[in-house]
């Protein structure tokens, strides 16, 4: 097995080495082209590491890179759209950089550096999910309960398919929340892991790496030399802001899947329930005109909430958001009336 483990991580390096060529080739005519070929040139060194280790220890060592089917498709799309947009899959395939595509971020220690770290903490991300959650429930509620409608079926079944639809959506939601963050999740503490692993095996060159990653942000070379040492020498200081610095990744804020399952099942259903609390105490059009007039309200409700992330008019965003879902609204009672002309509901 330690032979496999070897020709595993020679493996990655060699990769990694493919990658950061391509990006260097994406990036002519750039400043960042200097530091991928360094990069580049750290991952060949890091290889021939684990080359000499195997020698050491009896282990194989392929004759020769050729890269896979995925760092070939990779590289091309590299070429063709650079490598910001592919930010996340290369940070996946742990290529580190990447952190250079995303705006406003500065070495710690540089002016400026916690005035921006602290601003991020700001940005009402909580919030923003849940308005977003409770117009999804409001919206595909609102229009299975006039879908079904328009087919002119009894109360008591428009009653059945709002409180269905609000279910399986707010299930379906949670289950596709759970999935997306612990699959993230899954793949964050797997780079953590592989980090802490190269930090033991050769701090200098993780600390010329993130060195290298603050001299193409535009700090001095011999400054950000002197800041990578300082930061490598306290291994839990040095492991954290190499997830950052060289991931694009916080390792304090994974997130939990049952939280965020949580949430969002809880943000789908206040939603939901708007248009079906009339459904409940009443019946005929006159509950139907009620659960349509509150969902009206909602609708323009959290459009004016949104525009407080937009910066638009609180009037504008509301009267946006209400003719959204009136669209919406509409078009599946039409195509529920027409279904039950149809079928002869």
């Amino acid at each position: 097995m330690p032979s496999l483990e070897t020709a595993g991580n020679w493996l990655a390096e060699k990769r990694s080495a493919y990658l950061y060529r391509a990006i260097a080739d994406a990036e002519r005519g750039t400043p960042r082209r200097a530091l991928f070929l360094e990069l580049a040139r750290e991952a060949e060194r890091q290889a021939e590491l684990w080359v000499r280790k195997a020698e050491k220890t009896g282990g194989g060592i392929p004759q020769g890179y050729r890269p896979d089917l995925r760092a070939r498709l990779v590289a091309r799309l590299i070429a063709r759209f650079g490598a910001g947009p592919l930010r996340t899959v290369l940070a996946a395939m742990k290529i580190r950089g990447m952190v250079l595509y995303a705006s406003g971020r500065l070495p710690p220690g540089s002016p400026g550096a916690e005035t921006r770290r602290h601003r991020g903490l700001a940005g009402g991300g909580n919030l923003r999910a849940a308005v977003f959650g409770v117009n999804d429930g409001l919206v595909s509620n609102a229009g299975l309960i006039l879908g079904v409608a328009g087919a002119g079926p009894e109360p008591g079944v428009i009653l059945l398919s709002g409180i269905a639809g609000l279910l399986a959506g707010a299930f379906s939601m949670a289950a596709g929340e759970y999935v997306s963050v612990r699959s993230q999740r899954e793949l964050y503490e797997r780079q953590i892991a592989l980090e802490r692993e190269e930090l033991e095996q050769y701090p200098e060159e993780e600390a010329e790496e993130l060195a290298l990653i603050y001299a193409a942000r535009g700090l001095p070379e011999d400054e950000a030399r002197r800041l990578a040492r300082r930061i490598i020498t306290d291994p839990e200081q040095a492991l954290d802001t190499l997830a950052r610095e060289e991931l694009g990744l916080n390792p304090e804020s994974l997130g939990s899947p049952w939280g965020a399952a949580l949430f969002s099942f809880g943000a789908f259903a206040a939603g939901a329930l708007v248009p079906l609390l009339p459904l409940l105490f009443a019946g005929g059009a006159a509950a139907l005109a009620g659960s349509m007039t509150i969902s009206a309200a909602a609708l323009f409700g959290v459009g004016a909430i949104l525009s407080l992330f937009t910066g638009k008019s609180a009037w504008l965003g509301g009267l946006r958001m209400l003719a959204i879902g009136a669209a919406a609204g509409g078009l599946t009672y039409w195509i529920g009336k027409a279904l039950g002309a149809a079928l002869g509901a």
